[in-house]
């Protein structure tokens, strides 16, 4: 296990306890170090599973540091905020197009993987072989792995749903119940859906455990940071004083930038990642994100043309 600070790390090491993940112990076989090339030496495989920030400074830290053939796993949800970018495009700059490289994700929260508690996610990779390896790696009797090869789906997936799932706490914030969140959480797949297929990714990923899956634990759980800066914010908080408040990283902040200049230079309608972004980057009301959500054009469920103007 590594850290890139040394003081987080002798911490760990010390005490064998991390503070997010109450009452559970690091086992004594796992060696914790903030050395990089100490961790990487001699790896087959190396996870990497630091915020959205990190991953581009991770991965060139780890460039000519791993043996030929370690598989590389990506564990974090995101996009790059400035460049877009998915974070396997990422790793392959920095470590080389020859990398073996897989995501892995799904509804795990490490509160509930920690106590051992029955999880399932998805490891995929362009080679199914890699997929497969990942697989058999992780997989216990409490941790089942399904593989795909769809590894844009996967991706997009688990950065996506931090983006409703922040609109899902606006909503639990302004007081609204069942009914808002279930036409958040299913037009919001819809929209992950829409960009999945235009960035070469496969719809039917968005409808499993990487997307409608995530989807659900992330908008719905008491370990959703995103869930509850986004309550916050509906309860009259700045977007920035609810990213304090949290204390920690809130993916959804991130993407929801990265997913609106996606939309926007793809020509993908996305309205309610759009309203979240402006309620978050522009300073709009969230009542008024809802209302102008609520009274867009009318549509079919299934089309993406728009005939008229709802009345009233």
């Amino acid at each position: 296990m590594w850290s890139k600070f040394g003081e987080e790390a002798e911490t760990l090491r010390s005490t064998r306890k991390n503070r997010l993940l109450s009452g559970i112990v690091i086992p004594e076989e796992v060696r914790i170090t903030s050395d990089i090339a100490e961790a990487a030496s001699g790896a087959e495989v190396a996870m990497i599973a630091v915020p959205s920030f990190a991953v581009r400074e991770t991965a060139e830290s780890l460039a000519g540091r791993l043996e030929d053939g370690c598989i590389v796993v990506c564990m974090s949800k995101g996009i790059e905020k400035d460049t877009s970018s998915l974070f396997t495009a990422i790793l392959r700059g920095a470590l080389g197009e020859g990398t073996p490289i897989a995501s892995v994700s799904g509804p795990t929260h490490a509160e509930e993987v920690s106590r051992r508690i029955p999880t399932a996610c998805v490891a995929a990779s362009s080679d199914t072989t890699i997929a497969e390896k990942v697989q058999a790696l992780l997989m216990n009797d409490y941790f089942r792995v399904y593989t795909s090869t769809d590894i844009v789906g996967v991706e997009l997936g688990a950065a996506l749903k931090n983006v409703v799932a922040l609109g899902a706490g606006v909503c639990a914030g302004l007081g609204y119940g069942d009914n808002t969140m279930a036409t958040l959480m299913t037009r919001g797949l819809a929209e992950m859906a829409e960009l999945c297929v235009r960035m070469g990714g496969r719809k039917e990923t968005l409808a499993g455990l990487a997307g409608l899956g995530d989807l659900i634990v992330t908008c719905m759980s008491k370990h959703s940071r995103n869930r509850r800066a986004g309550v916050l914010i509906g309860e009259g908080m700045t977007a920035q004083d609810a990213m304090c408040e949290v204390g920690a990283v809130v993916e959804g902040y991130y993407a929801a930038n990265a997913a609106w200049e996606l939309a926007s230079s793809m020509g993908v309608d996305m309205p309610i990642c759009q309203e979240i972004y402006r309620v978050l980057f522009e300073e709009k009301p969230p009542i008024n994100a809802i209302r102008d959500l609520m009274n867009r054009r009318r549509k079919s469920e299934q089309s993406t043309g728009e005939e008229t103007w709802v009345i009233g």
